[in-house]
């Protein structure tokens, strides 16, 4: 199969692309002007272009490709900016039905947990959205316009909602790069919260390869949560951070409040991912 991948040069995007050649395919990407060739995009068919801009024969340069892995979005880690449904969200739906009316018979697109808004609990697919950030309220309206183009345009739609992605290349303001920093500094203690609060944490290679499989093999699959299906309080998952990288510092617990748009306690189900990639439950490195 053809696949191309947006936001290929991105912190999950880079995983995707290196995934995909890890299984000697060589996709098409469409990047922004500019983006240097490096590492896995070396040598791949690049097409260069504005989101909010692209080429009128963007199917055709992409090689006509069969599926697409849309993981482009601007403006993170803002989730309370407007910018959101303001900006990205009718830049992303030309891009993607324009697509779909050329030629595009499948895609697999990076929603987010933030559309299950303040739902508390093990969340699965068929709990009703209830976005409470602009963030959540984009993605899950992208979806819905996709539905609706779905009845007029039909094609397969695979719904990706991540949950906590962590690893290299993540941004730094990210909890697990503000950790590195601190033990590449040799800062004796790291200020967060009291690290009570639980969160569903998985490795972004095992993201990467859920998203390449469902590409491949999860035909129109509609929602699926990207998640370990692991509940773990904050503060433990940094100290698994911690035991494994050997990092030594003290946490100062307490010194940070929770956030205002996230439930105290949330977790994905991970059934329905597991069922269509035929893969057993587990994350590497726990």
């Amino acid at each position: 199969m053809n696949i191309a991948v947006t936001g290929a040069t991105g912190f999950i995007g880079r995983h995707v692309v290196a995934e995909l050649r890890g299984r000697h395919l060589a996709p098409a990407l469409l990047v922004r002007s500019g983006r240097r060739r490096e590492g896995p995009l070396a040598d791949l068919p690049l097409v260069e272009g504005d989101l909010r801009n692209p080429p009128a024969d963007l199917f055709e340069r992409l090689g006509r490709p069969g599926c697409l892995i849309h993981l482009a979005w601007g403006g993170l880690p803002r989730y309370q900016s407007l910018h959101h449904f303001e900006e990205e969200l009718p830049a992303h739906y030309a891009l993607l039905s324009g697509l779909v009316r050329a030629g595009l018979g499948a895609c697999v697109v990076a929603g987010t947990c933030l559309e299950y808004g303040m739902q508390s609990g093990r969340l699965t697919e068929a709990h009703k959205p209830m976005p409470t950030t602009p963030y959540g309220y984009a993605k899950d309206g992208l979806r819905r316009q996709l539905e609706f183009l779905r009845t007029v345009q039909p094609f397969a739609l695979v719904w990706a909602r991540l949950f906590y992605t962590y690893g290299e290349g993540q941004a730094a303001t990210s909890l697990y790069p503000l950790l590195q920093a601190t033990a590449r500094r040799g800062d004796t203690s790291f200020d967060m919260s009291d690290g009570r609060q639980i969160r569903d944490y998985l490795p972004v290679q095992e993201v990467a390869r859920s998203l390449v499989a469902l590409a491949l093999e999860g035909g129109d699959a509609g929602i699926v949560n990207i998640c370990s299906g692991e509940p773990v309080s904050v503060r433990e998952q940094v100290e698994r951070w911690m035991k494994i990288q050997g990092w030594k510092f003290t946490l100062n617990l307490g010194r940070y409040g929770y956030p205002d748009y996230e439930p105290t306690e949330f977790w994905g189900s991970r059934d329905r991912l597991d069922t269509l990639i035929g893969r057993a439950r587990g994350v590497p490195g726990r």
